[in-house]
């Protein structure tokens, strides 16, 4: 399910989103710059300053997550369950790969998402017969102008 363009894709992207309700049932994006896939069914994420996500995850696990490339515009969402994981064998595997990644700040948890759904998310820009050429020039521009 998590294929290694995937796996490559979420390496080279450093921004997505991760959605999940509140037990009033209100929803919740948070952005997060740690996603990764960690095995062919799931993906993982660091909490690392994340109270309201982690509040959401335990009262309800669903979680979807977004990570698009923003010149090209395409990405991935994922569907899935989370787990919360503070200690043990797979916490240290991955933590150590964060850390091994450069990412310094402290971390609490680390969150595994078994990923029941991928689908691929992609600009209607490019319905309209836009080349991806086209639109990452157009975007590459309009962020050199920020």
């Amino acid at each position: 399910m998590i294929t290694r363009e995937i796996k490559n894709f979420l390496n080279l992207q450093k921004l997505g989103y991760v959605a999940t309700v509140s037990s009033d049932g209100k929803p919740n994006i948070s952005p997060k710059g740690t996603i990764i896939g960690w095995s062919l069914e799931t993906l993982a994420f660091a909490d690392i300053r994340s109270p309201d996500t982690m509040k959401n995850l335990i009262d309800n696990p669903n979680v979807e997550i977004n990570v698009i490339d923003p010149l090209l515009r395409k990405g991935y969402l994922f569907q899935g369950t989370a787990r919360l994981l503070q200690d043990g064998i797979l916490y240290q595997e991955i933590l150590n790969h964060y850390r091994q990644n450069g990412i310094k700040s402290p971390i609490n948890s680390i969150i595994l998402v078994d990923v029941s759904c991928v689908s691929d998310v992609i600009s209607p820009l490019y319905d309209l017969g836009i080349s991806e050429d086209e639109i990452k020039s157009k975007w590459q521009k309009h962020f050199s102008t920020l």
